[in-house]
């Protein structure tokens, strides 16, 4: 991992062991709600709680008022604070995570936590989350979705793409976005019955969705 592209956060807190998030985006949100690209779920962090911007000269951190404070080494952060490698970040009273920057070396317990993972057989339409079946099977539906959103993990997948993966003779019509919003809602919550701290699909906004199997 020393030559890692970018920057990572990786979570310290005992009850969320294993957990990591690679800094690939321009901007990436912590915080309660589940569209932000890192998810901490306590209700002690705000929905939106603090934002990372990563730019030429690296990585900053800024607090987005949120009620219960971020933390940078222990000290309070009420605007930006660029992050350095080793800092440690502190999301309201529950979350302490290690920032490790681009081509540092990762902590030596980074190596013993497992890894989380998703495949899909395509036969039986077995959903498997870190090894373990997803019982009962996904709906139909859901199970589209997945797929689609599977076989493009490496980009965006637009509402077009979706409503013709998921309902192909519909040709969008009659598909609204509540009943996109609310699919999108359950299949995220069939994937979390498993691991519930590893949010798979991350709604990227105004763009579509995206799998994270990071």
């Amino acid at each position: 991992m020393a030559n890692q592209e970018y920057a990572m956060l990786i979570l310290k807190s005992d009850d969320g062991q294993g957990r990591h998030w690679s800094l690939n985006r321009p901007e990436m949100y912590i915080g309660r709600h589940a569209d932000c690209d890192i998810v901490l779920d306590d209700r002690k962090v705000s929905r939106q709680h603090a934002r990372i911007v990563r730019d030429q000269r690296g990585y900053t951190l800024t607090d987005l008022k949120s009620k219960n404070g971020t933390f940078v080494n222990g000290e309070p952060i009420s605007g930006e604070r660029r992050l350095e490698d080793g800092d440690d970040v502190q999301i309201a009273v529950s979350f302490q995570l290690t920032f490790v920057d681009v081509g540092a070396t990762v902590p030596l317990f980074f190596d013993q936590m497992p890894r989380r993972s998703l495949t899909l057989d395509r036969e039986t339409r077995d959903v498997y989350v870190n090894k373990m079946v997803l019982a009962p099977a996904l709906s139909p539906a859901q199970y589209r979705l997945l797929e689609v959103l599977y076989d493009n993990h490496d980009r965006i997948v637009d509402r077009d793409e979706v409503v013709h993966a998921v309902w192909p003779d519909s040709a969008g019509e009659g598909v609204s976005e509540q009943a996109i919003d609310a699919l999108v809602r359950r299949l995220r919550d069939r994937l979390t019955e498993i691991d519930s701290g590893q949010n798979f699909i991350v709604t990227v906004r105004g763009h579509g969705l995206r799998l994270d199997l990071s």
